[in-house]
């Protein structure tokens, strides 16, 4: 079976169209599991609705603690032995947990299955993933969260961090999930679509929470980034270049009155640092 696990804050509007992307699965041994952070808004009747709708929806709810929260309530309670997150704004194609359960039952060394990806809603174009390999997502975070694990793995390595609350808690979740070794496979096929809009969980990110983010990942899996980057001065000076240009791109995230997607920052810090 897999847990489709959906943390939800605030996005009753969007929560009905990647509940309904969920029941048109075709694999059908499946368990979503919805996770009210603390909403103010309708998701709670909508939530209720869809699980009287259909009974593999299934209901938790919890005071505001943030999306890694969430997910970590949400996991465990799932009965899957494979985990599906999917965030309450976006969806997934109906080949998506048949393809990615597919590829898990034929090899045993499999860690992590992912996909193409599509951006919709104010933007609509393919996204553009670079091809996987470790020296790769030490640089830079290189799939998204909608990505299929097993339970037993997110139990080993303890879940989520709990520390990161400023985000790219996916990030330092692959990191700890592949760092030790695994194999990673992309489906050449767009089964995931990120729903890009003003209010997006990843929209706003200043450049110091940023370099807060990345210092403490930095710290917590050094020897995965020297590794991978070459050594801890690598390092450093990479963290010293973010401080550099702290105070120019605060200054254009000021100037877009803060609406700076955190890919744009990405971009811009890669475009420095490499």
């Amino acid at each position: 079976m897999v847990s489709v696990i959906v943390p939800c804050y605030n996005q009753a509007s969007y929560l009905e169209e990647a509940l309904a992307s969920v029941l048109r699965q075709e694999y059908q041994e499946w368990e979503c599991i919805i996770v009210n952070d603390g909403s103010t808004d309708a998701t709670a009747t909508i939530s209720k609705k869809w699980i009287k709708k259909d009974k593999r929806f299934k209901y938790l709810e919890q005071e505001n603690s943030g999306v890694v929260a969430a997910r970590n309530n949400g996991i465990k309670q799932a009965v899957g032995d494979y985990v599906l997150p999917l965030d309450a704004d976006d969806k997934i194609g109906k080949e998506y947990l048949a393809k990615a359960l597919g590829r898990f039952k034929n090899n045993e060394k499999l860690k992590l299955v992912y996909c193409e990806g599509e951006y919709f809603g104010e933007l609509e174009k393919k996204w553009d993933l670079p091809e996987f390999t470790l020296q790769e997502l030490a640089t830079r975070n290189i799939i998204f969260n909608c990505a299929m694990f097993k339970k037993i793995d997110w139990e080993r390595i303890g879940g989520y961090d709990a520390n990161c609350t400023k985000g790219l808690e996916d990030w330092e979740f692959w990191i700890h999930l592949l760092k030790d070794g695994g194999e990673v496979y992309k489906i050449p096929k767009v089964c995931f679509y990120y729903r890009q809009v003003g209010n997006s969980r990843n929209v706003s990110i200043t450049l110091q929470q940023y370099k807060e983010i990345y210092e403490y990942l930095s710290l917590k899996h050094t020897a995965f980034f020297v590794e991978h980057l070459g050594s801890f001065k690598f390092l450093y000076e990479k963290l010293k270049k973010l401080e550099r240009q702290n105070t120019r791109l605060e200054k254009q995230i000021k100037a877009n009155n803060n609406t700076l997607t955190m890919k744009r920052i990405l971009k811009l810090l890669i475009r420095r640092i490499k």
